[in-house]
């Protein structure tokens, strides 16, 4: 089979967002898998993060699957990647993990990872093949949103004015590469807020930044409906999560979203438990977490931190 693989172009958003929705229905065993991840945007607003890390497989002129890898400096991680069921054990896949490892190797990836199903095994050899070794659980939670009686002293990125845009982009970047050297998750800050998807929460003590959560919100974003996502979020300590943990939920609240949705590697115990013990609750998904190298990277007891590799 003649396999090319290419960069994903713009006018491929649809049929990679049909493929998408029919091989994880098809995978889930959902009677109609074009419902999977309904009102929820997993390509576009991807690919218009960073189009370059979009990649596209194509068989006989048409597209046959996609994966997009996401640049957090020193970490990357790629998914979700996706193959048209008709085309499955092909070599498809591996023929995009080898262009997604050039990638990475480029951009001088450190620490690369991934989210995948335990259950799996062909999935859990695949990414072996290529490196990737199954660490801890990272259950997807949610809990209902409700405004906590005291609220934190935050603010949102959106509000921030132009010429104060850079330092604290700066601050961010202080305060993930003190959990992981290099780790930047300002290009997800930036296209939260350019293209209105929702906001990055900012806790603050006094003029240092010690908590920060990238945000989406509601349909039409990687959220869906009644949801705010976090996609990533990092605090300073054990108080200083629980006060960001607050904060997005007056963030989901303000925004009339019914529901807060985040997702956290059980190797940070504490703020595992801390997030059972606030009402957060695993819905349908709990994945495993693939590193390459097989190193813990931020998932450590000591780190406050949530994140979503799906």
């Amino acid at each position: 089979m003649d396999i090319l693989v290419r960069p994903l172009q713009e006018r491929d958003l649809p049929e990679a967002d049909r493929i998408l929705r029919l091989a994880f229905g098809t995978f889930f065993g959902l009677p109609d898998p074009m419902t999977f991840a309904a009102g929820i945007d997993l390509v576009r607003g991807r690919w218009r993060t960073d189009p370059s890390a979009a990649l596209a497989a194509e068989v006989e002129g048409q597209l046959a699957g996609s994966n997009f890898v996401t640049n957090w400096g020193s970490v990357g991680y790629f998914g979700p990647l996706s193959v048209r069921p008709d085309l499955w054990d092909k070599g498809i896949a591996s023929r995009l993990l080898e262009r997604t490892m050039a990638l990475l190797q480029r951009w001088g990836t450190r620490h690369a990872g991934l989210f995948t199903f335990p259950q799996s095994p062909k999935h859990v050899g695949l990414y072996q093949k290529f490196g990737f070794w199954p660490r801890f659980l990272t259950p997807v939670m949610a809990k209902e949103a409700a405004r906590p009686e005291m609220e934190p002293d935050w603010s949102r990125y959106s509000d921030i004015v132009e010429t104060e845009r850079g330092p604290c982009l700066e601050a961010c970047r202080s305060l993930t590469g003190a959990i992981y050297e290099g780790l930047d998750v300002s290009r997800d800050v930036l296209a939260v807020a350019r293209y209105g998807l929702g906001d990055t929460v900012l806790l603050w003590d006094g003029r240092e930044l010690t908590g920060l959560a990238v945000c989406h919100c509601g349909q039409g974003t990687e959220a869906g409906k009644d949801t705010c996502f976090v996609k990533f979020g990092v605090a300073r300590g054990a108080q200083e999560f629980e006060a960001l943990l607050d904060a997005c939920e007056t963030l989901a609240a303000a925004r009339g979203l019914s529901l807060l949705q985040a997702s956290v590697n059980t190797a940070r115990h504490d703020a595992y438990q801390r997030m059972l013990a606030r009402g957060f609750r695993t819905g349908r998904l709990q994945g495993v977490t693939m590193h390459r190298p097989n190193e813990p990277g931020y998932s450590r007891p000591d780190v406050y931190a949530m994140d979503d590799w799906r």
